[in-house]
């Protein structure tokens, strides 16, 4: 059953709102290790008093925002919590102008938890769940999120990404236990939130790709039911761009359904790999590097939308290429040993902080020369099934980019001060940062990689100029 096929039957059911005694949300949740209860809707945030003595009954509370999300609904959800008789501790609330997911901003919430035994009730989008959610970890307890914006997937995911010693990590950490999202909260966030939220679950069609890549070459077997719970009612989650960049409520409540989705299928599998591919390392290796544009953080779902523009191109690279004919001996012949790809890691990342996390990511995911031609040999036998199954997956360029625009989000990487000369080198970089199959992995194991970026930013190229 999917969210939206719960959603329907629990408005049918007025008395388990939650889900937590026979509603048709139970389905859905059977399958998450760790949220136990969930409601989307107009005006739900009335609701988090109920919900909370349901999930948590005779335990106190703490509300954690930030500037913005206190007065989105943080104010309110204190209000309402007071107003019901839970016990409270004072709201905890972030004054940072720019607040980021980094350790030390975990690290001064913990202190704070340390000396109480309340829930957090984190009131926030990206940034405070993934700090609620790993300081609650950290200090042995759960929490219930009520979520502000259709910005990300991350609310009902296992893990937290969090900055740490220059790098971003995903740290491995609970799901909240229960999750609300008022959609009428949610359209009231600004525009730029929803349309990252648009291209962070639009990426998850060529995170798709590349799992259909990774399982047709024996790298990462796909599972069916975590793959369901993403792919399944994809297109019509992301079937209104224009609506969800005005706002109209119904357009993000099958976005953040998706969203949600997303999250539940990393639950499952205790991994991103089902919503993450290529695309995200993008996103990942720009906060590593510290990326701004106009003196601000780019956010992740601007990000990965340049990311998914250009692993669309990447693959139409890919798709037009013969691999029946790829030759095996020449790509062996220019495969790098480790102490190789070590001395070219090095030079690349030496003054980057997170040399030592590529150099591992890459040690991992390493092939010998042997294992190399029994793959390539694979790819060549399989082709015909890999090239059709990632093309019905995959949409066209300029149906990606026009989509994406209509939702507001970037498509041109000068739009969120990349040049196509970095572009370029991120393409090249990215493959080291992460220990997961994906057709970046495709080009050097194939040792077609400059080949298709010479197609894609040379004369005529997708990406000639900086044009994206």
């Amino acid at each position: 059953m999917t969210i939206k096929e719960a959603l329907k039957e629990e408005s049918r059911d007025a008395t388990s709102p939650f889900g937590g005694v026979g509603g048709g949300l139970k389905d859905v949740l059977a399958a998450a290790r760790d949220t136990k209860a969930l409601m989307i809707g107009s005006g739900v945030l009335r609701h988090v008093p109920e919900m909370f003595r349901e999930q948590f009954p005779g335990r106190k509370a703490i509300v954690v925002a930030d500037g913005n999300t206190w007065r989105a609904a943080g104010k309110d959800v204190f209000e309402l919590l007071e107003n019901a008789g839970v016990r409270q501790e004072n709201a905890f609330i972030y004054t940072a102008p720019e607040l980021h997911a980094e350790y030390g901003c975990v690290e001064e919430l913990v202190a704070r938890l340390k000396n109480t035994d309340a829930v957090p009730v984190a009131v926030g989008s990206g940034t405070i769940n993934d700090l609620v959610k790993l300081s609650s970890h950290l200090t042995g307890r759960q929490y219930l999120c009520v979520a502000t914006a259709a910005s990300m997937d991350g609310y009902t995911s296992f893990g937290a990404s969090i900055t740490a010693n220059g790098a971003k990590q995903t740290f491995n950490c609970p799901a909240p236990q229960a999750c609300l999202a008022d959609t009428d909260v949610m359209g009231k966030a600004p525009a730029e939130m929803t349309a990252a939220g648009y291209a962070d679950l639009f990426a998850k069609i060529t995170a798709g790709a590349d799992w259909i890549l990774a399982d047709r070459l024996e790298m990462d077997a796909i599972d069916s039911k975590a793959w369901d719970m993403v792919q399944g009612d994809l297109n019509d989650a992301l079937s209104d761009p224009e609506g969800v960049k005005n706002g109209n409520s119904a357009a993000i409540g099958k976005l953040i359904q998706g969203l949600m989705m997303s999250g539940f299928a990393m639950q499952w599998l205790q991994s991103s790999r089902p919503a993450s591919g290529a695309e995200h390392y993008f996103s990942h290796l720009w906060d590593m590097e510290q990326h701004r544009h106009n003196g601000r953080y780019v956010s992740h779902g601007f990000q990965v939308s340049i990311g998914t523009i250009a692993e669309t191109a990447l693959y139409e690279q890919v798709l037009n290429t013969p691999m029946e004919n790829l030759d095996i001996e020449a790509a062996c012949r220019n495969w790098q040993t480790l102490p190789e790809l070590d001395q070219q890691i090095h030079a690349i990342f030496k003054d980057s902080g997170f040399l030592e996390r590529c150099l591992n990511e890459t040690h991992a995911k390493y092939i010998t020369c042997e294992q190399l031609a029994q793959q390539l040999r694979l790819l060549k036998e399989r082709w015909t099934d890999i090239k059709q199954a990632v093309g019905a997956q995959l949409v066209p360029y300029e149906t990606a980019r026009q989509r994406l625009q209509s939702a507001g989000a970037p498509t041109e990487p000068g739009q969120i001060g990349i040049s196509g000369e970095r572009l370029r080198r991120t393409i090249v970089h990215a493959p080291f940062i992460r220990n997961r199959f994906t057709a970046l992995d495709l080009a050097v194991r194939t040792g077609k990689m400059s080949e298709w970026l010479d197609a894609l930013f040379g004369f005529g190229g997708r990406f000639y100029r900086g044009r994206g």
